[in-house]
């Protein structure tokens, strides 16, 4: 099958968008809070300690809004796409080689 992995794709991308569409119907005024909120919830209730009391290890700077944040998460989630890129590339190229015969 020639275009096995671009209909595996849109089948995948397909597959979201009906399970986005199910669970905004389900739940419409469901908000995602994010693996950060609900591990520390989910440490406060088991340690019985308030959430506030728990301080990072090292200090952290906080930027001034979410959208330099957000900026912030897309400039490098850009850049580890391009490492990763890169390194396909130079595989991809290298297995395309011949040695000497």
């Amino acid at each position: 099958m020639r275009y096995r992995l671009e209909i595996l794709a849109l089948v995948a991308v397909l597959a979201f968008i009906v399970l986005f569409l199910y669970a905004t119907t389900v739940m419409p005024g469901a908000e995602y809070a994010g693996s950060d909120t609900v591990g520390s919830s989910r440490i406060a209730a088991l340690t019985g300690r308030d959430p506030a009391s728990f301080t990072p290890l090292l200090p952290q700077w906080k930027p001034p809004s979410g959208e330099i944040e957000a900026g912030l998460f897309a400039l490098q989630a850009a850049c580890g796409g391009l490492v990763a890129g890169y390194i396909f590339g130079r595989w991809k190229g290298e297995s395309g080689k011949k040695g000497p015969e």
